[in-house]
């Protein structure tokens, strides 16, 4: 090396060269010194060496006294006089030296090239120098190190925040290499690495020598102060090696955490815990999505089977730091928890973005199955004790329950699957934790925190694309079973009873208003796993608790609009809770609510009589039944006033729950409905159909209830039906009206058609299929080739058959429905992308639901039409006169071709005609005399 890195001009008359010397003759000088004299004239000659050392303004000097006093004098200075006498001297203007050393190479890198010589040279002049400085520091760790005496702060104080500011300039500087020598690297790497090893060797002797250091809580608050600088200086360290030395990295942060707990009580509340922990999840994160990244390198190239290529060791390397990384911050969370509160929102993303890369995560990258796992058991298995540390932090819970929580799609599962973990980790918890969670936020001046369950209800109802998909998870392993893949709902559905069956008593008020909350939103799959609780709760519980809850919904559905979205979601737990009641409490249940009268008819819309025992059920059968006919003979003495339509509609729908709900009705049951049915088919007009809506509802439970009983059905009365439907038909009614049509239309194919009647019904049955099966409704259309299949598969009749099939397009569609032939298959991305779509409009709609002023939405017809006779209508037109005509002769025919089949002994009735047959004949062929001679002039 040259005797000055930088040599100005020599002025010989100068004082400071008759100084410089002097200096020079005292340093040739004790360079020849023994050991044994540098100890002698310690006390006279350092005082000397380390005045020249701070006054020396050349580099040359600087490291030159630098060395002598640490390779010389050093190994003879004691313990108690290292920081007064030396490191307090010499330390900080080797920092000072060091930092001049960085700041010139930064100001002359620019003209670097392989051409100037002379500046390749000073600049790998300049690297052996700060080599140099660096050694001469690591010469006095390794005295400090070698001496009997544990050190103490004390006496070291300057030593430990110098080196550390040179590691972290000599590690930042190693690490901008490639930017900073711009492609002129080459000429000085082989210093940069020498360089980075010295800096290597010197942090890992200086932690060493610290870990030798013992405070105890008599600590002075300067000893404090150091090791608080201490680990600041780490964490600052860490952020710059973190992509350089994976070992080095490693050992800074074990060393890191290690001193933060050794001396935690005294350094909780000066650490910026925040920057620890935020460090900790970024290079967590960081590790992990390497690991990702090599793991989808590996698979597309093929290498998952070659354990010895670097990229599987690679991937190896950044797994071990994953889990390293992973199990330091749940160890400093455990430890420092209560300081931690302004991190909850990063823990809370941290979580969201490692298990987003799982499995039955959407958007999980495919990875070879080996490299999976151990991702898995790296990154994911971690994840149970991270949360388990976090549950008692407010800030944590609230990030987690926040009302209006704004979330990415592909977070929406993961955010589902944390409140699931955290329900199922909250056995056990101490009474403070369960309020936390299960409580909700109690008081106004709280941050909003929503309870676990209304949250868990919640964030399910965001994952509609998961649970159409469908998605799986591992099901609970059960004893003698293997454990099988389950659905989001399922999965969710175990863990919310399992919540139940050990929730203690006082939240049981804050899970049924979530239950109850559940079940009346809009989102038709969350309100069924609301009731698959409900249902668990209730069965789990005692049978008066289930009698108590099945008369709180029991009154929800009685204050509910008939055909409102809450209704059904309601009327669907009722008919499951029922089940459930022990006979006594159903006769409760009757009493509560009798049958017979008609604000309560919208409680047994919804029960399934068999869920009843034989006596209750034939009890609520006689009383629906007659209050059934109370009411459409007040209708027809009262003139069948269309405001009385509504009551109408809701006998109806109470006599298909009693029709529908008994698996064999008995024939009382059937003779009484079949007369209604056959009483209201004489009453229904096709062409009012359109004109008063409330009259579709009637004919929708019409075909209902006819479907049903369509074996005790006359003729006539189902030729009646069909004129009714080609009205209907033709006339473009709702799709709910057309799809009873279908219903209807099915369950002709049960019974034989007599061959008087053929003739009328066959060629309107096959005209119907035909007009539906050609509609361009993919709903209705779907639904008619169902029906139209079940009716094919039952008839006698096969002439329908061919007959609705006389287009070919439509003979096609069929052919390729009963063959199962796909025309066009999705594939996966395109499905999953068109779920995503869906969501968007799922969600609007049922935001709409829930926004509307008026509820229900959507007033169904037996609602829209008052009690009280309606205003008067504009009078017909010309036309409707003729309608009415031909509606009544229609009639007129079907009743005496119903009444020739009796008398001609072609229906089931063995029994002869009636004494008074032949007088009510002749008054009825009177009757038509006097209609054909006596007419209005404006008719012949």
């Amino acid at each position: 090396m040259k005797k000055d890195l930088f040599p100005g001009p020599q002025c010989t008359s100068s004082p400071d060269f008759i100084m410089s010397q002097t200096n020079t003759s005292l340093l040739d000088e004790v360079v020849q010194w023994s050991q044994e004299t540098c100890r002698q004239e310690l006390k006279s000659v350092l005082p000397k060496l380390t005045s020249l050392h701070c006054q020396s303004d050349s580099w040359d000097d600087h490291i030159r006294i630098l060395k002598i006093i640490t390779d010389m004098f050093l190994p003879h200075i004691g313990l108690p006089d290292l920081e007064d006498k030396c490191f307090s001297k010499i330390l900080p203007k080797a920092v000072t030296m060091f930092d001049s050393m960085m700041k010139e190479i930064m100001d002359q890198v620019g003209g670097l090239s392989s051409q100037n010589t002379e500046l390749c040279a000073l600049l790998r002049n300049i690297l052996q120098a700060m080599m140099q400085i660096i050694d001469a520091l690591s010469t006095c760790v390794r005295h400090v190190g070698s001496l009997e005496e544990a050190p103490d702060l004390d006496s070291i104080r300057s030593l430990p925040a110098c080196i550390l500011k040179i590691l972290k300039e000599t590690f930042q500087h190693c690490k901008d290499s490639e930017v900073v020598y711009c492609g002129r690297l080459s000429l000085v790497a082989d210093l940069l690495q020498g360089l980075f090893k010295e800096a290597y060797s010197l942090q890992k002797g200086l932690l060493e020598l610290l870990d030798k250091i013992c405070l105890d809580n008599s600590a002075s608050d300067e000893d404090v102060s150091d090791i608080v600088t201490v680990i600041h200086s780490l964490l600052d360290i860490c952020s710059v090696i973190s992509n350089l030395d994976v070992a080095l990295h490693a050992n800074t942060w074990k060393f890191l955490i290690k001193t933060s707990l050794k001396y935690q009580s005294l350094v909780e509340e000066h650490l910026h815990h925040s920057e620890i922990s935020n460090s900790l999840v970024d290079n967590l994160l960081t590790s992990f999505h390497n690991c990702v990244e090599l793991a989808e390198q590996i698979k597309h190239a093929g290498l998952q089977e070659a354990t010895q290529s670097p990229e599987y060791k690679l991937f190896q390397k950044s797994a071990k730091m994953c889990r390293f990384f992973a199990n330091t911050l749940i160890h400093y969370i455990k430890e420092f928890k209560f300081f931690l509160t302004k991190s909850c929102s990063c823990f809370h993303q941290l979580y969201l973005q490692i298990t987003s890369k799982f499995p039955p995560s959407l958007c999980t990258p495919e990875l070879p199955i080996a490299l999976s796992q151990e991702l898995n058991a790296a990154a994911l298995v971690p994840m149970d004790a991270f949360l388990l540390q976090l549950l008692p932090l407010r800030p944590f819970a609230e990030a987690v329950l926040q009302q209006d929580l704004r979330l990415s799609p592909e977070h929406e599962l993961p955010h589902c699957l944390l409140l699931v973990s955290v329900m199922g980790q909250l056995a056990g918890q101490p009474e403070e934790v369960l309020q936390l969670w299960y409580a909700g936020s109690q008081f106004s001046e709280e941050n909003i925190r929503l309870p676990l369950f209304q949250a868990i209800f919640t964030s399910f109802r965001r994952c509609y694309t998961e649970r159409k998909v469908p998605v799986l998870l591992p099901g609970v392993m059960l004893k003698g079973q293997a454990q099988v893949q389950v659905t989001l709902h399922q999965h969710i559905c175990v863990h919310l009873c399992a919540s139940v069956a050990w929730l203690p008593p006082e939240y049981f008020r804050v899970l049924e208003c979530c239950l109850v909350e559940a079940v009346l939103q809009a989102d038709t799959e969350t309100a069924v796993l609301a009731a698959d609780v409900w249902c668990f709760t209730a069965r789990y519980g005692t049978a008066e608790l289930c009698l108590h809850h099945v008369l709180l919904i029991a009154q929800l559905v009685k204050a509910c609009a008939t055909d409102c979205y809450q209704s059904s979601h309601l009327g669907m737990l009722l008919k499951r809770m029922v089940f459930l009641m022990t006979p006594n409490h159903q006769m409760e249940l009757v009493s509560h609510f009798p049958p017979s009268e008609m604000e309560n008819l919208r409680v047994w819309h919804h029960v399934l009589l068999r869920a009843l025992s034989q006596d209750i059920c034939r009890q609520v059968v006689t009383e629906i039944t007659g209050l059934t006919q109370k009411v459409l003979a007040d209708w027809q003495s009262g003139g069948y006033k269309l405001g009385q339509v509504g009551k109408v509609n809701a006998v109806l729908m109470s006599l298909l729950s009693v029709v529908r709900g008994q698996s064999s009705p008995e024939e009382q049951c059937v003779l009484s409905s079949v007369r209604i049915v056959t009483q209201l088919w004489l009453r229904i007009s096709p062409d009012q159909l359109r004109t008063h809506p409330v009259l579709q509802w009637t004919l929708q439970l019409l075909l209902s209830l006819s479907a049903i009983l369509v074996k005790h059905i006359e003729p006539h009365m189902i030729c009646q039906a069909l004129v009714c439907l080609d009205a209907v038909v033709s006339q473009k009614c709702a799709d709910w009206l057309l799809l009873a049509a279908l219903e209807f239309l099915c369950s002709l194919g049960k019974i034989f058609v007599p061959p008087d009647s053929q003739s009328q019904i066959l060629p309107r049955l096959s005209g119907l299929f035909g007009v539906l099966l050609a509609d361009e409704s993919w709903l209705l259309h779907q639904h008619t080739l169902e029906a139209f299949s079940q009716f094919a598969e039952n008839t006698n009749h096969e002439e329908v058959i061919s007959q609705s099939l006389s287009v070919e397009e439509t003979k096609t569609k069929v052919v390729n429905y009963l063959s199962k032939t796909v025309n066009a298959q999705e594939g996966n991305e395109l499905r999953l992308e068109r779920l995503k779509h869906e969501t968007q409009h799922i969600k609007q709609h049922n935001e709409k639901l829930e926004c509307s002023k008026e509820k229900p939405f959507n007033k169904p017809p037996s609602e829209a039409v008052p009690d009280s006779e309606p205003c008067p209508k504009r009078a017909r037109q010309e036309n409707s006169a003729e309608q009415e005509y031909s509606r009544y002769i229609q009639t007129a025919e079907s009743a005496l071709k119903a009444l020739q089949a009796l008398t001609d002994g072609k229906t089931n009735s063995s029994a002869p005609p009636p004494q008074w047959l032949d007088s009510r004949l002749q008054e009825l062929q009177t009757l038509l005399t006097h209609i054909t001679t006596v007419r209005p002039s404006s008719s012949r």
